[in-house]
């Protein structure tokens, strides 16, 4: 009797346990239910915009920061940046400089002490280089090569006249480096030119896209847009700057996309009377100050610093949309805007007939082998530069001329950049029947 309750009391625990074990697991699976349930609204409430934050582990950034490279004492690796800078001076050789600032943060820093703008050194390193004014002393020695079943202009650092020669295996291999490409789109009333770091990506939503020129209808007026706003565009009233826009939010690159920073004039010349092109260059975001003795241009410190730190000298206009007060004014050149300062104007060397080629000559120095219509000097016109010594005037800013089929030099000093200059050039290559 004894042992059949004590059966019977066992069999009762085990009956209930099991209960409540299942009890467990109902109750297990609704809390879970509910709580992907309630995950899943919250996630749908964020929207397609919320990104989930990272894991602190997962962070390659912090694990390269806190690898033994980034331990380095600051006078040990200084010392060691300094002596790969100064001995690779040429490309592909340079781009250990390249990585010795994608190592970590505090060798990317201490790179940056290191190497010196293109002014001062006379090289081009980093992408903020190509935005840089060139050396004054010697010009900086490039080349484009023009493809005319894809419609595209690659400038290349390099081409000494060595291997003017033989040009095309001058292309092959790292013996050059490419710095820009521009693709050329016919639209029904103008040309424009996109101009990109990246050898086939021209999206203006890329990180590689830098600008872009753009000519009228006649092909006799050309306007070098870019992506970023001068370094020293400041739109200012009364002192104060404006406010940022609070009305719509407005993303960078459609706040910052097209600012006009140099227009560039072909003189009309049908009847053919008047010899050879005639250009003048404008260059909004350089004073005419910049090359007189002790004046400077502008000289930015990064790609894209300005867009981040001058993203408050837009305001908007009143009784218009910021879409309207965006496109009104960044349509205008940076002259308007900055008229305190006198832009600097270009014009192209006047060539002098020879008799005996029966031809018009410059002095391209053996940098032009091939006679071309396209061919022109630079040099400051003397119409706005009071002041400024003669030999300043006659100093070549920018030469260009025709070397090979489809190959041209271009040399370019300060204040140009490589951008500025490569866009200048590419004016040359559109058709241009009312200035022939």
């Amino acid at each position: 009797m004894i042992i059949t309750q004590q059966t019977s009391c066992r069999g009762n625990e085990m009956a209930l346990k099991s209960i409540i074990h299942v009890l467990k697991g109902v109750g297990d699976n609704v809390d879970s239910k509910s709580k992907k349930q309630a995950e899943r609204k919250c996630v749908l409430s964020r929207g397609r915009s919320y990104v989930a934050p990272e894991r602190l582990t997962s962070s390659p950034c912090l694990f390269v920061q806190e690898s033994p490279w980034a331990s380095l004492p600051h006078e040990l690796l200084f010392d060691i940046i300094q002596r790969i800078e100064a001995s690779e001076i040429t490309w592909p050789a340079r781009r250990d400089v390249v990585t010795c600032a994608s190592v970590c943060r505090s060798w990317r820093e201490t790179t940056k002490e290191v190497v010196r703008t293109p002014e001062q050194c006379g090289l081009l390193t980093f992408p903020t280089s190509l935005k840089q004014p060139g050396p004054r002393d010697c010009p900086i020695q490039c080349f484009i090569r023009r493809e005319r079943a894809t419609s595209t202009f690659r400038l290349y650092l390099g081409l000494s006249p060595g291997l003017m020669i033989s040009t095309y295996s001058a292309l092959s291999g790292d013996a050059s480096k490419l710095l820009l490409t521009a693709k050329k789109i016919r639209r029904a009333t103008c040309t424009d030119f996109l101009i990109s770091m990246s050898k086939d990506d021209f999206s203006r939503a890329s990180d590689c896209y830098v600008g872009k020129l753009r000519s009228n209808f006649l092909r006799t007026k050309f306007v070098i847009y870019d992506a970023q706003p001068p370094c020293n565009l400041l739109i200012q009233s009364s002192g104060v700057l404006h406010k940022k826009f609070a009305m719509k939010k407005v993303e960078p690159k459609q706040l910052f996309g097209n600012h006009n920073v140099g227009t560039i004039s072909y003189e009309v010349n049908v009847l053919r009377t008047r010899g050879p092109r005639r250009m003048r260059c404008t260059m909004h975001a350089i004073p005419f100050t910049a090359i007189q003795e002790g004046g400077s241009a502008p000289t930015p410190a990064t790609f894209k610093e300005h867009v981040q730190c001058n993203s408050s000298l837009v305001s908007a206009v009143s009784n218009r949309t910021v879409q309207d007060s965006i496109c009104s004014c960044f349509d205008e050149p940076v002259e308007t805007i900055q008229k305190n300062t006198e832009p600097l104007t270009l014009r192209n060397k006047a060539p002098r007939w020879h008799e005996q080629l029966q031809c018009w000559c410059l002095n391209f120095k053996g940098r032009v082998t091939v006679a071309s219509v396209k061919n022109f000097q630079l040099v400051a016109s003397s119409g706005t530069s009071q002041g400024i010594p003669i030999t300043e005037l006659e100093k070549v800013i920018l030469q260009f001329g025709k070397i090979g089929k489809d190959i041209f030099t271009m040399d370019y000093h300060y204040p140009l950049s490589a951008f500025q200059a490569f866009a200048i050039c590419l004016s040359s290559f559109d058709t241009k029947p009312a200035c022939e």
